[in-house]
């Protein structure tokens, strides 16, 4: 956990792909903690093959079944299958010429939203206004709770605390 508060947790994501897998994992995150996911995070990885939306979009029947079969994962039939139909949505913007990254930061100006350094709230106003954007695009498990952690864990929100040496973006 160290590792991941030191080397990635709060760092600014630019890259869709990657910011995409991130929501989806905090997707399957809900109701379990984020120390168990980062443990599978690999798992998860070669289960949807390596998170490529385009892969994964193509997943069907068969997919699922092994998905739901496969112990190294998360087996929530609901979340194999949100995660899929979000690949889809992910391909369908960019078959639209719309980036998933611009999309995702247009929320924040394309700017890092600081926390005071001393509170870690659950939810914003912001993280409302995204799972509400989320939602009516058909991504599933993007409720405000969901939303905020991945925005801080995306770099989105700087809830470093104020003595943190990642604070301020460093």
């Amino acid at each position: 956990m160290a590792r991941y508060h030191d080397e990635e947790w709060g760092v600014p994501q630019r890259d869709g792909r990657m910011l995409w897998e991130m929501l989806v994992l905090e997707g399957f995150q809900a109701g379990l903690s984020w120390r168990t996911i980062l443990h599978k995070r690999e798992a998860f990885r070669q289960a949807f093959a390596g998170f490529v939306p385009e892969q994964v979009a193509r997943f069907g029947d068969h997919e699922v079944e092994r998905l739901v079969g496969n112990a190294e994962i998360i087996r929530s039939r609901a979340k194999i299958e949100a995660t899929i139909a979000a690949a889809k949505i992910y391909c369908d913007m960019h078959e639209r010429g719309e980036d998933f990254a611009r999309f995702c930061w247009s929320f924040t100006d394309g700017k890092v939203i600081r926390g005071d350094g001393r509170s870690l709230p659950v939810s914003t106003p912001k993280s409302q206004e995204i799972s509400q954007a989320l939602k009516r695009r058909g991504f599933k498990f993007v409720g405000p709770v969901i939303v905020y952690a991945w925005m801080q864990a995306v770099g989105m929100v700087d809830d470093h605390a104020a003595g943190c040496f990642r604070r301020d973006g460093r």
